[in-house]
């Protein structure tokens, strides 16, 4: 199954997504949202490299002796706070208000120091200004990857796709497996996800995206509405995630020169 549907709200408590390890299109991660009404705490030791991405809501986060407190209104206007953890963590969660986060665990027998990322520390980037006739606008955030964090297996993001504009372009592809899951705002909204084998997945609010096998995976959002989605990727024994190989058919669009209709003729 590439692509995941829910309609309905998330239930309390975690509800998981994918499996590593699964035997359809594994991804090599565990992908879940986990939802705590106000008052709740979650207390966990982990089995396996996590990090807990703050969606919505006001958290108070303990691991390592460390506390640290985190609110989110908006995924689209807000940038995002996120906890790291390796194996073996004691981690605990309370939740200050009623609290959405996406988690999202690897197998990794590496040891690293614990990092919570708070918005001032993620990397948050406009792409596509000035090219393609804006039609690429867009809001990439990356809160770590081989940059900052050399020890993880995971590589965990965020993008914001601006109404009627394309995201993951131009088309490119990585052999390390992702996961895209998404958001609309408002949340009737919709786009599409175009996969290398030329099937084209209407993805809705909630909707997940399992991208394997190399696969080219460019994103659009309908006219009106802005989507949001997370990013996951896993890195491969002996072959981290560095930059994706794109499509070269396509690169010349990124070009601010390059002539586009109506100026082009031909």
């Amino acid at each position: 199954m590439k692509l995941i549907s829910r309609k309905e709200p998330y239930d309390w408590g975690y509800t998981d997504i994918t499996t590593e390890g699964e035997q359809v299109r594994d991804t090599m991660m565990d992908f879940g949202i986990l939802r705590l009404p106000q008052g709740k705490t979650e207390s966990v030791v982990t089995e396996k490299e996590v990090a807990y991405l703050l969606m919505d809501g006001a958290a108070k986060f303990t691991f390592a002796g460390q506390t640290v407190h985190a609110q989110r209104t908006s995924l689209f206007h807000e940038s995002c706070s996120c906890l790291h953890v390796p194996a073996g963590s004691s981690v605990e969660i309370v939740a200050e208000s009623d609290l959405e986060l996406t988690v999202v665990a690897t197998t990794n027998t590496k040891h690293f120091d614990p990092v919570f990322y708070s918005a001032a520390d993620v990397r948050s980037e406009k792409r596509g200004e000035g090219t393609m006739q804006e039609t690429s606008t867009r809001i990439v955030r990356t809160i770590f990857d081989k940059t900052n964090t050399s020890k993880a297996n995971l590589v965990l993001g965020e993008v914001v796709a601006h109404p009627g504009k394309w995201s993951s372009y131009p088309p490119h592809h990585h052999p390390q497996p992702e996961i895209y899951h998404y958001r609309f705002l408002p949340e009737q909204g919709f786009g599409v996800c175009v996969l290398d084998d030329g099937e084209v997945l209407k993805v809705e609010h909630q909707s997940t995206v399992k991208i394997v096998e190399d696969e080219v995976h460019p994103q659009s959002a309908a006219p009106g509405y802005a989507m949001y989605y997370v990013w996951a990727i896993r890195h491969l024994e002996g072959n981290p995630y560095t930059e994706p190989t794109f499509d070269p058919n396509h690169t010349w669009v990124e070009n601010p020169d390059a002539e586009i209709f109506p100026n082009r003729r031909n």
